[in-house]
């Protein structure tokens, strides 16, 4: 593994809806995780979410008023945060929420025009333009055409196990974004 390093690294996964992203994340969470990487995710996404149900204690007290709410079991916790006014989260708060000390890697899907490192999803079937065209952030393109032409290296979207030999060479040498400042949520 990496000799030093006392903080997280940042990987951003951009694309069009519909590319792909959320699958090959799904793959590359196990391998990574199987490579000895301690992998954390933030997704976002712009529809409301509920993980609780109606009549449980933790979903009748969330909706009592609790700003926040930690449903602690002994397999997994749940932390729940209310946002006093419907607004986007921004992905440095998303961060903050997060108990990094305990990651090696996190995972970032969707936040498209955050200025982090990201690998693009593309698949030219989909007629979409090439992110990495006007993104400086895309590290690489992870595509399901092989021929394909772009200012990055290109990936084998079909090849999850070279994607995350990738990541663990980048993570490895230091080459991902290790964000500036450190506010973690414990």
């Amino acid at each position: 593994m990496r000799p030093c390093c006392d903080t997280y690294s940042l990987l951003g996964f951009a694309g069009f809806s519909g590319s792909g992203k959320t699958t090959l994340l799904r793959q590359l969470v196990s391998l990574l995780t199987q490579r000895q990487l301690r992998v954390g995710i933030i997704k976002h996404t712009h529809h409301d979410v509920e993980q609780d149900q109606a009549g449980k204690d933790s979903f009748e007290l969330r909706h009592a008023g609790a700003s926040q709410c930690l449903l602690a079991g002994p397999q997994r916790s749940i932390l729940t945060f209310e946002n006093p006014q419907p607004q986007e989260p921004s992905l440095a708060e998303s961060l903050a929420r997060l108990n990094t000390d305990q990651l090696d890697l996190v995972l970032v899907e969707g936040f498209r025009e955050a200025p982090i490192q990201k690998i693009e999803i593309h698949r030219p079937s989909h007629h979409k333009p090439l992110l990495c065209l006007q993104d400086a952030h895309i590290l690489a393109v992870a595509t399901d055409h092989p021929q394909l032409v772009a200012p990055v290296p290109v990936l084998d979207l079909n090849n999850a196990n070279a994607i995350a030999d990738t990541i663990v060479q980048w993570w490895q040498a230091g080459t991902l974004q290790q964000p500036a400042h450190e506010h973690h949520a414990r």
